[in-house]
């Protein structure tokens, strides 16, 4: 099952990336297990507040599909 996964901000920053295909077959299906692997693999971004967006949507959980887009959102300031 794979998954891309998109990192905006200062997320992108500690991750030096903006975006990742993931291959989950060996992770788990959920959206948890996806947080937790990049918390493991980018341990910068543990100290970061964000929200998960499965698909254009914010999500807290959910099992995830193959072809599922997830992103790391950043906190947004408006005015």
């Amino acid at each position: 099952m794979i998954i891309t996964v998109k990192y905006f901000g200062a997320i992108a920053e500690a991750t030096g990336l903006q975006e990742e295909k993931l291959d989950m077959s060996a992770l788990g299906t959920k959206l948890e297990d996806l947080r937790d692997h990049c918390l493991h693999k980018y341990g910068a971004i543990n100290d970061l507040t964000f929200k998960l967006a499965v698909n254009q949507s914010i999500e807290e959980e959910m099992v995830l599909k193959d072809g599922d887009e997830v992103a790391f959102l950043p906190p947004f300031a408006g005015g």
